[in-house]
């Protein structure tokens, strides 16, 4: 690395655990769907935005996921009109895939049938996302320990990535989620990460689904 020092992004590409999927842990979807997202849109005014920031995105699917599930709250029109959907990672080549919107059939499975007919079009053997939903979604580069916060969030999504950082780290980062958080926001964790439950600015909502 000293004498090539172009070679570092490489390598820590190479090292990182990007392990996602469409709907990773259905029931954690099916609660967000279910009781987060009513509650969010309950506490806001018709035309208010709703945003939501997804950390640690990785190569995009669940934030993709979370764009169908509030279009489908929402109805296309209205989400296009109100949504903002951030997806933030550290590696570079994770967040060009994202930005595709470009998937294969095995990416795909977990997904609803009925969902890739309506979110989805297939191009060449692949699936691309559709346009209306992709429109609202904003992937960049963020370093959770370095960069500010994304602020006003309603829903923030961070699963299994905090867990790799020591205990000092952890507690710096959430407390930037805490300051990215708008009052009545919620935080959605990975089931390794356990922190909330002894972090006094969070309340929990339900702790098996990791909501706060």
């Amino acid at each position: 690395l000293e004498v090539h020092p172009d070679e570092f992004v490489d390598l820590f590409n190479t090292i990182l655990i990007n392990v996602t999927t469409f709907f990773r842990d259905p029931q954690a979807w099916e609660y967000i769907a279910s009781e987060i997202i009513p509650q969010i849109l309950a506490s806001k005014q018709a035309t208010t935005p709703v945003r939501v920031w997804s950390a640690g995105c990785a190569s995009g699917e669940e934030t993709y996921t979370i764009a169908i599930l509030l279009a489908e709250a929402l109805g296309i029109e209205e989400y296009t009109a109100r949504v903002k959907v951030f997806g933030t990672d550290v590696d570079v080549d994770a967040l060009n895939y994202a930005r595709q919107a470009n998937y294969n059939s095995k990416e795909l499975q977990s997904v609803p049938p009925e969902l890739v007919d309506k979110y989805f079009e297939q191009v060449n053997g692949r699936y691309l996302v559709q346009k209306e939903l992709r429109r609202s979604v904003i992937f960049g580069r963020h370093d959770l320990v370095h960069d500010a916060p994304i602020s006003k969030i309603d829903l923030l999504i961070c699963r299994n990535a905090i867990m790799y950082f020591n205990t000092e780290t952890q507690a710096k980062i959430l407390a930037r989620f805490h300051f990215a958080l708008n009052n009545n926001g919620f935080p959605l964790l990975g089931k390794a990460e356990m922190l909330f439950s002894r972090n006094h600015s969070y309340t929990s909502v339900d702790f098996r689904e990791r909501v706060s």
